[in-house]
């Protein structure tokens, strides 16, 4: 004969039962702890509603603060038009003896946006573009989504490299500090507006030390570029009116100078605002819906194809040119511009285990800072010898900390 359970068995039987059918009451009623996922951890200091944060705005513009105004507001407009501006690229590698008239009179037959075709006028600065899509590509989507903020990050940028006396006039470049619209700000400006002086300057260290755990991802070293601690300038470039972009720096604005452009362009505007237009962005898709929405061009699996057959497209110029430019451009090509292809992943090098990418060691195109700034040091102290037309190999790829 069996006898029943004791009452003191029974009752702690029913008070576990009990605390099971009330214990996911009393959680349910608890408030869930705030979500933080993997990608939100990086982007802590970026500003809710901003597509880019303050340092990425910072390693974006650190390679150009430093240009004439006229020369960075052409950039700031062309670089909204990648795709243009490897069609552009490639057409002038096609036809490198077209020069003053005889250039704005090919010009004519191109169909890329105006900004675009001026810098046709100015190779090296377009050929670094082109060779670094991923950080044009940023440039452009930050400058539609952030414009002010770009503005303002590069006179920040400025006033670094003149605390850290870096940022003086000489015969190449004037400097001048001045105030618009009750705004203080450092004006940069060619002394001969038809001739451009493309200046040379290693981000990481003109502006000080560099205030971020790892050097800025982007710099620009052509061949011949003398490695050293200030300003480096190739010989003057007679650009004529082509360049006629102008930035308006108390209302952060980039606009136009109206018989510059008429001039180079053949055309008789007479509204010196310049606006982004949507045509010519062609299947580049926009970065953030915001700017979609604003140009028509929402974000939609439409809009995903686009941006794949833009990069198969950019991809298609390049190898193009690589198998034009003979040798030297194909060693371009495997030294890898990795931001076509997905946005600057690691170079060759950091995909095969080396600390460097490929750029950095041929210290052609914008050098990668994947390494950290012992990689920097060691490509500034190679010296001149090292110099090649190696395409840059990214780094981190646009500061992606995203």
């Amino acid at each position: 004969m069996q006898s029943k359970p004791s009452l003191t068995l029974r009752l702690m039987v029913l008070a576990v039962c009990a605390s099971l059918a009330v214990e996911p009451m009393v959680l349910a009623q608890q408030p869930a702890p705030p979500a933080q996922s993997a990608a939100a951890a990086p982007s802590a200091a970026q500003p809710a509603g901003k597509t880019f944060s303050q340092q990425q705005l910072d390693e974006l513009l650190a390679p150009i603060a430093l240009y004439p105004d006229a020369l960075l507001a052409q950039i700031l407009m062309a670089s909204t038009y990648p795709l243009e501006v490897v069609e552009a690229a490639r057409w002038q590698k096609a036809n490198p003896g077209l020069k003053d008239k005889a250039l704005e009179d090919a010009l004519q037959k191109q169909s890329w946006d105006p900004s675009v075709k001026s810098l046709t006028a100015v190779p090296q600065v377009l050929t670094m573009m082109n060779e670094k899509l991923d950080w044009t590509t940023k440039l452009g989507d930050a400058f539609l989504a952030q414009q002010a903020d770009v503005l303002k990050t590069t006179q920040k940028l400025r006033e670094k490299a003149d605390a850290a006396g870096n940022l003086k006039s000489s015969k190449e470049m004037t400097v001048e500090k001045t105030t618009e619209d009750n705004v203080q700000v450092i004006k940069i400006e060619q002394p001969n507006p038809e001739v451009v002086y493309v200046p040379t300057y290693n981000p990481a260290t003109i502006y000080g030390p560099w205030w971020y755990p790892a050097p800025p991802p982007y710099y620009y070293y052509p061949p011949g570029y003398p490695y050293g601690a200030g300003l480096a300038f190739a010989t003057g470039i007679v650009v004529g009116a082509a360049i006629w972009g102008n930035v308006g720096w108390g209302h952060n604005e980039v606009n136009v100078n109206v018989n510059k452009y008429n001039n180079f362009n053949k055309t008789n505007i007479s509204n010196g605002n310049w606006n982004h237009s949507a045509e010519h962005r062609k299947g580049a898709a926009y970065r953030d819906s915001g700017t979609a929405q604003k140009y028509n061009r929402g974000a939609s699996a439409q809009a995903t194809q686009s941006r794949e057959q833009f990069r198969g497209k950019a991809e298609q110029g390049r190898s193009e040119m690589s198998r034009s430019g003979g040798p030297q451009a194909a060693a371009q090509q495997r030294a890898g511009d990795g931001g076509a292809r997905g946005g600057g992943g690691a170079g060759a090098s950091q995909r095969s285990g080396g600390g460097a990418s490929a750029s950095q060691r041929s210290s052609g195109g914008f050098s990668g800072a994947g390494g950290g700034g012992s990689s920097t040091r060691a490509a500034s102290s190679r010296g001149s010898s090292s110099m090649s037309r190696g395409g840059g190999g990214g780094g981190r790829g646009g500061g992606g900390r995203r």
